[in-house]
């Protein structure tokens, strides 16, 4: 499932869900993945290679070399839970070194084939993919920026931009700007070398950090999910993620100074039309006052006692004044705090990360040393395998899994996710152990079992609405590789929702008080959108997002099989239909997006209301509802006096019409204030 939206060529922190824990949680190493593609026979001994690794386990390389005829080779592949890329660009470079020719062949990380062709003559530039295609007259350097490259060739914009001080044009759109950072002397199994730390702007919604050697060639880049070095450099990668973070850090508090605005003497929201997250009902023409964290009063008419600094008055005549919302489904990166609050996000449960890094993360956060929402943590529990999830809280015994349990615990964890590749024998102490910890448990359906298996065994959520689908296909075994995402776009449109086993279902999921977390946003993008279209659910922001992030977007939908493009619509549908039946049974459905912050939220929340669910039920959904299932609605989740002061300020009613939650005009977190049109513009985003 996608939840960032970055070619892997910039980065690799992609367009894979980031599902990861650190070390700190399991002492016992995590194994290699066992189903690590090999090289391709023609790839030269000569060759650079570098190790890919997800969370320290090898899981693919890279290989660059130049042919006999001067062409530059990228070859570059590996393997996620049965997932991910494999190709090879063969680049033609001018005396520049920029190139004036690419072509890539193999195939994307769903397993789609790609075909990208890149050309430069007279002046001309020509490119063509299977999501875009174009060409432009250029008098002054340009670079292409393929879709489908390896990582390697950031090192090639770089080159590119620092001959130019330091910028380039981008193709099809856009701009890279290159600074140097930092440096470092570095060594490895007794060899050494220097290397600098480079940023690059204009390919995401904030810099991409890479690492190139003292003769400009590209080196690393890394990241606390996955890391691409130089075979026999691997142990160097903890020294230069160590330097790498501080330089972020610092960028991230120098914005959070920046954009967070404190008001000493409070906040009075005057003539809002307030959400009533108990009733589902606007209260019309109220007064709303925070003082420090906490919301102090809510009235037609507030007094003041008159001490101390008066309240910075906010007027919100014809405005509604809403909760904070929810995402029940994250997993925070760098950018999402920004993201998050400009769509009035204030909370997220995170349900998969690397830990030490999200600790850490949430520390800053609350020291205002970076901008972020709460988070509230859930850990992820995987089995051993070829399609693992990239984590290192691996288990295979029950010992093993009571013991990670137990660990998530003593470190604030208050939920379990239980992921793809568990072995079935080892969920129920899993689901006990977590229980007698006072802790929820939630997750995907294993391979080998059913969604009504993991109710039964005491599953309090579910993950995904794909798993809702597979629960009447037993026969689909191995959903712990592609196929949960693939057969249910195949099987889906056949489901009878009238039938005795669907109701039977629906009975069980009553019975159990089971919660959903259905991630609609996440299967339109995959099983609706096709090659060069925008998924629908961006298409009102595109137009807004940095160029390059727009391009990712369109190759976010999977290739049909010839034949069944319709079935995949039909199954989307049925997706959909079966939400609205999950609603009327009474199935509390949560808010949860697992794609890119903010913005799938808005649109998650518009297909709950497309499925049948009321405006204002869904506004519950994604405010007290989401407090009330994690246990924290003392604090949060809807707006009354002695609650932490968490609001948002909408310009329009969403209760009534929810698309309205993209107007956001104002969001106040912890009685601090977030302008969006301040945090979008410095993602690149236009206000």
């Amino acid at each position: 499932m996608s939840c960032r939206f970055r070619n892997f060529l910039f980065t690799v922190v992609v367009t894979v869900v980031a599902v990861f824990s650190s070390a700190a949680l399991w002492s016992q190493p995590a194994p290699q993945t066992s189903a690590v593609p090999p090289l391709p026979s023609d790839v030269p001994a000569t060759a650079e290679r570098y190790s890919l690794l997800l969370m320290g386990n090898l899981a693919g390389q890279q290989a660059v070399w130049t042919a006999s005829d001067s062409t530059l080779h990228v070859f570059f592949q590996f393997n996620d839970r049965g997932r991910g890329p494999k190709t090879t660009s063969i680049l033609k470079l001018d005396g520049n070194g920029i190139p004036v020719s690419e072509v890539i062949t193999g195939n994307d990380y769903m397993k789609a084939a790609v075909t990208e062709n890149y050309s430069l003559e007279a002046g001309t530039a020509r490119w063509k993919n299977d999501d875009e295609q174009g060409e432009k007259k250029i008098s002054a350097p340009a670079y292409y920026s393929p879709l489908n490259g390896g990582p390697f060739e950031i090192a090639l914009i770089a080159h590119a931009a620092l001959q130019n001080r330091g910028k380039i044009p981008l193709l099809p759109d856009g701009e890279a700007r290159v600074q140097r950072k930092a440096e470092l002397d570095i060594e490895a199994a007794g060899h050494k070398k220097h290397v600098a730390l480079y940023a690059v702007a204009g390919l995401d919604f904030s810099p991409t950090y890479f690492w190139l050697d003292e003769a400009g060639k590209y080196f690393a880049t890394v990241d606390e999910w996955g890391t691409i070095v130089p075979e026999g450099w691997e142990s160097s990668v903890a020294t230069l993620l160590t330097e790498q973070n501080k330089i972020k850090q610092s960028r991230a508090a120098e914005l959070a100074a920046k954009l967070a605005h404190q008001s000493a003497g409070g906040i009075l929201f005057d003539h809002a039309n307030v959400f009533d997250a108990e009733s589902g009902k606007i209260v019309p023409n109220q007064q709303v006052l925070i003082s420090g964290q906490r919301i102090v009063g809510v009235g037609p008419s507030l007094s003041m006692d008159g001490k101390g600094a008066a309240p910075q008055i906010i007027d919100a005549t014809g405005k509604t004044l809403i909760p904070g919302l929810w995402d029940m489904h994250a997993h925070v990166g760098d950018n999402d705090g920004l993201l998050n609050l400009a769509a009035g996000v204030t909370t997220v449960r995170d349900l998969a990360n690397d830990t030490d890094s999200l600790m850490a993360r949430r520390q800053r956060i609350a020291d205002g040393k970076e901008i972020g929402t709460r988070i509230v943590l859930a850990g992820i529990i995987d089995g051993r395998g070829p399609f693992q999830g990239p984590t290192k809280v691996l288990v295979s015994t029950e010992a093993e899994a009571r013991a990670a349990v137990d660990n998530y615990k003593r470190l604030g964890y208050v939920q379990i996710k239980i992921y793809s590749s568990v072995p079935p024998a080892v969920v129920p102490a899993i689901i006990d152990e977590a229980h007698r910890n006072g802790m929820r448990v939630s997750g995907h359906i294993p391979a080998e079992m059913t969604a009504s298996q993991c109710v039964e065994l005491g599953y309090d959520e579910i993950q995904h609405v794909n798993f809702l689908i597979l629960n009447f296909f037993p026969e689909i075994k191995n959903t712990n590789t592609i196929a949960r995402l693939v057969e249910p776009a195949k099987v889906g449109a056949t489901l009878d929702l009238t039938s005795p086993r669907v109701q039977s279902f629906i009975k069980l999921l009553q019975d159990h008080h089971t919660k959903l977390d259905l991630t609609l946003s996440v299967f339109e993008d995959s099983y609706l959108s096709r090659a060069g279209e925008i998924p629908v659910g961006f298409r009102p922001v595109a137009n807004r997002l940095p160029a390059q992030v727009r391009r990712g977007l369109l190759s976010q939908g999977m290739t049909p099989p010839p034949g069944m493009d319709e079935t995949y619509r039909k199954s989307f549908a049925k997706m959909m239909e079966l939400t609205g039946l999950l609603y009327r049974a009474g199935i509390p459905i949560e808010a949860g997006t697992d794609s890119m912050a903010g913005f799938a939220l808005e649109h998650e929340l518009e297909l709950e209301a497309q499925a049948g669910i009321p405006p204002s039920q869904v506004l519950q959904n994604a405010t007290l509802r989401s407090a009330r299932i994690m246990s924290l609605d003392k604090d949060l989740g809807s707006i009354a006096p002695g609650k932490l002061a968490d609001v948002v300020l909408v310009d329009g009613n969403p209760a009534a019409n929810i698309s309205d939650v993209r107007k956001t005009v104002l969001v106040v977190k912890d009685g601090v204030i977030y302008k969006p049109s301040e945090l979008y513009s410095e993602l690149g985003v236009t206000p």
